[in-house]
């Protein structure tokens, strides 16, 4: 269920990105645009990628390359904001958004740890019991 409401975010997130990029390159914002069409868009292929993992560890992993796409659109976004290159408004609004999309994601790696945690736990106390 969460894959599938972060899988659909993310993809509406990098149709606003594409857009915002489209009228950064009419200011003649360049070298900015690329950089948050990049990373903007990135975090929704990570997704598809981690649901189509061979693995957990691969699921994991391309989840985790995801929300450090997010997090860097998070920045570019905050920049353009306070550089005043975009509405401040709509900057806000995609600020909000790239933010719950770093929860949500920061979400789904951090349940992974933990259950990587739990589970290396359970095997190491086995092994100390088989060896007592």
């Amino acid at each position: 269920m969460a894959e599938s409401i972060v899988k659909q975010k993310s993809y509406d997130f990098a149709l606003q990105i594409i857009k915002l990029c489209g009228q950064l390159r009419n200011a003649k914002h360049f070298e900015i645009s690329s950089q948050l069409l990049r990373c903007g868009t990135s975090i929704g292929a990570n997704v598809e990628e981690a649901l189509a993992g061979q693995s957990r560890k691969d699921f994991f992993a391309k989840m985790s390359i995801a929300s450090k796409e997010a997090r860097e659109t998070n920045y570019w976004l905050r920049l353009i904001k306070d550089a005043g290159i975009s509405d401040e408004q709509h900057s806000q609004k995609l600020i909000e958004t790239s933010e719950e999309l770093i929860k949500i994601l920061t979400s789904i790696v951090k349940t992974g740890y933990d259950n990587k945690l739990k589970t290396n736990n359970l095997t190491q106390n086995s092994t100390l019991k088989t060896q007592n």
